[in-house]
């Protein structure tokens, strides 16, 4: 076991062959022995040995190298289970009840006209595993603090329904209105572990396979940060994760194992329940897929606990003497060993027993019947608490649990092992009554017969249902539950926006500055500047957040074991073990996972947290929005920063950096609040409306998503009598048209904003036209707006018809209308059809590249000359301008050659 420092050492281990041999003769008499006990006992007593003396070299704390893998058998030796604390009869009858109403309502949902599927095997595998959890480990939240965190496996919900109904926190009539959350409201329970829908029940969604491992460790990680920066006490919280084998696969799932090594998070345990199965087959047929994790494991420095036979096997390996049962469980591959979970005792006997004669003498007195129940250790609830107990007493490493079982145990034998079982949502009358025997239920055939197949309560007063209650009374509570203890923040004065609604003077600075600027006054707020977590990967000085460095101070659990390069330096890079930022290097999945974890910290442990994750903009929603939307439904708050976003605006890096399209994605996600601002001001208006409703009294369930530029731009002060209300919805005036006589409107947003505010002056310097310049901070909001408003006229007919925002705002501008933004036009054409007048958008459309930022947005034609032509060819369109204007602008402006743009500013990371 490792602690302290020692949990992050330098050199795990290795032969120094650089040493030379100080004691030939030592070395030699070794060397000697180890020959003899090969050559007078055999490789099987001398790997013994060489084991044990290992063993011994960890105790000693000898760095010695790791084992890829161990045998395959059960990490924790019989000799070393401790004692098991509960009454495993009345556990055992409690675990059937479950499993049958699990499997019921699953086959309930699967009746005439409602169709609605369900998963049964996965529950049927690895109920065990959770019910040791809930009898004996799983911390509740009533005694005040977050208790644990667990994350449930998705597919395993109707098992955790199933739990609650016995304890009457759910009702039949809510199991019965499974997966008919609509239908069936209030009743209706969700698929899955969903909190954006059962925001009293789930705490953390899981079943974008992967998303639950990342999720844990970073929730383990946060739980460390939260008490090391003197936020909240969570030093009796721990981290479960329930995960499949197949589930392993994903990259997610294993990506970030190091981190947790790394900072020796040992609150956390994954329990990975190795039914050897994928969805329609077995996850590796060919090979051993609980090897393979332990050596992925191991090598990424976690404790494992391999879990692997129940105590049924016990007595055939105390007498395995000579290693030979070992080796056929060794070489025994998983294909295999889901043929025997589905064959005969006799089958069994002959095919793994019967090639060898030392094998076949070890299970002569043994019937078939007892050889059928060989059983796996998933499924043994002292075998599980063992394994349980040791995680939770071994410090300096994360543990991992590879738990054997078998898909859809107890199912019966059309489920049990088969391929096919992941898909089987319903079970016959006849697989019900071998389930209801197997599991003893007091049910009769004329009930299963005659009907639907009814639920089982023993009754409240029951011997188990109490102790039920008891157990998870003296744990502090019944899981899950989600409970929200946090009250509203005091919100900043409005003092603290004033330096960025100055503006800034004759200084050409980025939005991407003038948030920083804005966060680092926030951060100073004495109520709640410490609660700001700030999350980068790894680009913390192209953002120009590096002046953040020495106050804030990056957290490291180890802190800072060395001299900074750049010590001397103002700005230098400064670690510490109380530190506020971040820094989770480059992956933008981890910093994610910070994110959602630190923004849901205000329901897990009562205490608010305000991320605000800054991240190359190409990066964000396309890279991560599968944990943008995990955020949203795991209803998490903050604030994400697409920094150094448009198609055109760091053309220098080329394609995969160019990003036009991630306000487009962003408008995909329901909790998801984004804007495109242009100006300092507005990103002050828009940070402290965000603090208002996620943090202050109105307590609202969505983040917010900003994009922000690396241009310099001059920023100006903010309007005598700026439109706040337009800001906050989308759209707001920010220049009207001074010179000319032909009205035209532009709307622009984000860093085309300068380029409408040029093509303005043109279209009146040249072109007799005065045009309107609009602000849309938030082509989104202004859509989600205008839906809704036609979804209430839609259903409400009879009552006056409500009129978009967007089409009030505009009401009275003369048209026509031209949009532009850095982005693809679908952002802009989604306010389309409510713009009241002739409409038309520019973007850029298609793959960015690396050219001059003038060369680009000429080649995209939303430069503004490019808007002067857009606007001069919508007034032709209504014979305001002679069509010959359009040649005129195309040559005079040399709009068809892309070398003859300005080329625009350059440099400006931040």
């Amino acid at each position: 076991m490792a602690s302290g420092s020692d949990r992050n050492p330098i050199i795990i281990g290795g032969l120094p062959s650089q040493v030379p041999d100080f004691d030939p003769e030592e070395t030699k008499e070794w060397l000697d022995s180890l020959d003899a006990a090969v050559d007078e006992r055999g490789r099987e007593r001398a790997r013994y040995l060489m084991l044990r003396l290992i063993e011994r070299a960890r105790e000693k704390r000898v760095a010695v190298p790791e084992m890829r893998s161990t045998d395959y058998v059960n990490t924790i030796a019989t000799k070393d289970e401790p004692f098991f604390p509960g009454d495993e009869e009345i556990e055992r009858k409690v675990l059937n009840a479950t499993r049958w109403n699990a499997a019921v309502m699953v086959s309930r949902a699967q009746r005439p006209g409602i169709g609605v599927g369900g998963h049964i095997a996965t529950f049927a595998s690895s109920a065990s595993l959770y019910d040791v959890g809930f009898n004996h480990f799983f911390r509740g939240k009533d005694q005040g603090d977050g208790g644990d965190q667990i994350f449930f496996q998705g597919h395993a919900s109707p098992g955790i329904y199933a739990r609650a109904f016995l304890l009457d926190r759910l009702s039949e009539a809510q199991l019965d209105a499974f997966r008919q959350e609509k239908s069936k409201a209030p009743n209706g329970l969700s698929s899955y572990p969903h909190p954006r829908l059962m925001p009293d029940f789930w705490e953390f969604p899981t079943v974008s396979m992967g998303l639950g491992p990342l999720g844990a460790i970073y929730q383990a990680r946060m739980n460390r940060y939260m008490e090391a920066r003197g936020i909240a006490d969570t030093s009796k919280s721990h981290v479960w994760a329930y995960l499949g084998d197949g589930e392993m696969d994903e990259p997610e799932s294993l990506g970030q194992l190091s981190i947790a090594a790394r900072e020796g998070l040992d609150n956390l345990t994954f329990v990975v329940n190795c039914n050897l199965q994928r969805l329609d087959g077995p996850v590796r047929g060919n090979g051993k897929i609980i090897q393979e994790l332990e050596s992925q494991f191991r090598g990424a420095g976690w404790n494992v606990i391999k879990l692997v036979w129940d105590r049924s096997w016990d007595p055939l390996l105390a007498q395995d003497r000579t290693g030979i049962l070992v080796n056929k469980l060794n070489t025994t591959p998983d294909g295999q060993f889901q043929t025997y979970a589905t064959e005969t005792g006799a089958y069994i006997r002959e095919h793994f027993f019967g090639d060898d004669p030392r094998l076949r003498d070890m299970v002569k007195d043994m019937t078939d019947q007892q050889i059928l129940h060989l059983g796996r250790g998933g499924h043994d609830h002292r075998k599980v608490y063992a394994a349980y107990a040791a995680a939770k007493a071994h410090k300096g490493q994360p543990t991992v649990i590879l738990a054997q079982t078998v898909k859809g145990w107890t199912l019966g034998p059309n489920f049990e092992g088969r391929n096919a079982t992941h898909q089987m949502k319903k079970l016959t009358v006849e697989d019900l009554k071998r389930f209801r025997d197997r599991l003893h239920i007091p049910i009769t055939d004329k009930q299963l017969d005659e009907g639907y197949p009814p639920y089982y309560h023993p009754g409240r007063d029951s011997e188990e249902i109490q102790y039920m209650h008891d157990r998870r009374q003296s744990l502090g509570g019944y899981v899950p539950t989600r409970v929200v203890r946090a009250k509203p923040l005091p919100q900043p004065a409005d003092k603290t926006y004033a330096a960025a609604k100055k503006g800034s003077g004759s200084q050409s600075i980025a939005t991407t500055m003038a948030f920083v600027r804005i966060l680092k006054d926030l951060m100073r707020d004495k109520e709640i500047g410490k609660r700001f977590v700030l999350i980068a990967p790894d680009e913390y000085r192209t953002f120009g957040m590096d002046a953040f460095f020495p106050s804030a101070k990056i957290y490291n659990p180890l802190g800072q074991q060395y001299e900074a390069v750049d010590r001397e330096l103002l700005l230098a890079y400064k670690e510490s073990p109380t530190g506020q930022m971040l820094h989770d290097g480059i992956s933008e999945a981890g910093c994610t996972a910070s994110l959602i974890a630190a923004g849901s910290a205000y329901a897990t442990h009562g205490e608010p947290l305000i991320p605000v994750y800054v991240f190359y903009s190409m990066f964000g929603f396309q890279r991560t929005g599968d944990q943008f939307w995990q955020m949203a439904d795991q209803l998490s708050r903050g604030f994400v920063l697409g920094a150094t976003a448009g198609r055109t605006t760091l053309t220098g890096e080329g394609l995969q950096h160019a990003d036009g399209h991630s306000q487009l994605l962003a408008s995909t996600n329901p909790g998801c609040v984004a804007y495109d601002p242009a100006y300092g001001f507005e990103i002050a208006h828009i940070m402290q409306d965000g603090l208002r409703r996620m943090y202050g009294e109105a307590n609202e369930d969505v983040f917010y998503y900003l994009t922000v530029y690396n241009e310099p731009i001059q920023h100006p002060a903010e309007p005598e009598n700026v439109d706040v209300e337009g800001i906050l919805k989308g759209i707001h005036r920010f220049s009207t048209g001074e010179k000319g006589e032909i009205p035209a409107q532009i709307m622009a947003s984000g860093v085309a904003v300068p380029w409408a505010l040029e093509a303005q002056k043109i279209l009146a310097d040249e072109w007799n036209v005065k045009a309107d310049v609009w602000s849309a901070t938030s082509w989104n909001e202004l859509r989600r707006d205008a839906v809704e408003v036609e979804r209430h006229n839609l259903l409400h007919p009879e009552e006056e018809q409500r009129v978009p925002y967007v089409t009030k705002k505009l009401e009275g501008a003369q048209g026509p209308f031209v949009a532009v933004s850095d982005w693809m036009r679908s952002v802009p054409d989604q306010i389309a059809r409510w713009v009241p007048g002739a409409y038309q958008s520019l973007g850029a459309d298609g793959f960015g590249f690396a050219d001059t930022r003038g060369a680009a947005r000429r080649f995209f034609h939303i430069d503004a000359q490019s808007i002067v032509l857009a606007v001069l060819t919508e007034l032709a369109k209504e014979g305001k301008v002679d069509r010959s204007a359009l040649k005129k602008a195309v040559d005079r402006y040399e709009l068809l050659d892309v070398a003859a743009a300005d080329p625009g500013a350059a440099g400006g990371d931040a």
